[in-house]
């Protein structure tokens, strides 16, 4: 498989070639249980596995104009490939709602935001917006981002979180799977901050527990099943300190410029 990917790097600068190397990878066996198994629409995928996808996007390397272009071809190999090419400094907040509407399951959604959208500066900005959506696969893009800025990134102050947790907490009622699922992503991600944030998101997470909402309920044990572990506190205790450090040096810097 490696051998093959390597003879076809060459080949992967333009859309048609990326799409026959993505479909000569494919797998009845892969693309069934990616159905059966992970509740992924297959009608525009070949069942490439993810190993294979990375190998394709690592001999690629970043070219942001080719990920536009295999986006657009509505592939899900393609698009999953787009989101670990694209250049997050040139993503730009209209092309990431773009891609966002398009989102059709979890596997791409989560995929954008901890390859791609975690490292653009202004990703921030759009966990409140999408959080507002009606949308399925939206509103978890809302949540599985601030997942994985809060365990990624170290440009935001902790205590600058707590403005998310009003939305995470009325989104807590949502009863649709991938939507509770990314609520309770998004809210183990920011208890591993800080032991501040820690210990507040221990708090509303025993709150949802004991909810007469059962959809609730369930965000606020599966929470607690793993904050509750002594590694989590630890970890989110030293993350507190990386991150105070990192904003306080951030500062310094603006205020020297």
């Amino acid at each position: 498989m490696a051998k093959r990917a390597a003879i076809r790097v060459t080949e992967a600068q333009d859309v048609k070639s990326v799409l026959t190397w993505l479909e000569s990878l494919g797998s009845k066996r892969v693309r069934e249980d990616m159905s059966k198994r992970f509740g992924i629409h297959t009608d525009k995928a070949w069942g490439v596995r993810m190993a294979d996808m990375q190998k394709v996007s690592k001999s690629i390397g970043t070219d942001h104009r080719l990920a536009q272009q295999l986006w657009k071809t509505g592939w899900y190999e393609a698009r999953m490939v787009a989101t670990m090419i694209a250049d997050p400094q040139q993503v730009t907040p209209k092309e990431m709602d773009a891609w966002c509407k398009d989102f059709d399951n979890w596997a791409i959604c989560d995929t954008a935001c901890f390859k791609l959208w975690d490292q653009v500066s202004h990703a921030w900005d759009k966990v409140a917006v999408w959080a507002k959506s009606e949308q399925e696969f939206v509103k978890r893009a809302a949540f599985a981002l601030l997942a994985c800025l809060s365990l990624h990134r170290n440009d935001a102050d902790p205590k600058a979180l707590k403005k998310f947790l009003p939305l995470v907490k009325k989104a807590a009622r949502d009863e649709r799977n991938f939507v509770k699922k990314g609520v309770s992503w998004a809210l183990r991600g920011v208890a591993n901050t800080s032991a501040e944030m820690h210990a507040t998101i221990m708090d509303l997470a025993e709150e949802l527990a004991t909810s007469a909402n059962a959809t609730e309920r369930w965000v606020g044990k599966d929470v607690l099943r793993d904050i509750k572990r002594p590694m989590i506190a630890k970890r989110a205790e030293k993350r507190g300190v990386r991150r105070s450090t990192a904003v306080a040096r951030s500062k310094t810097k603006t205020k020297r410029g």
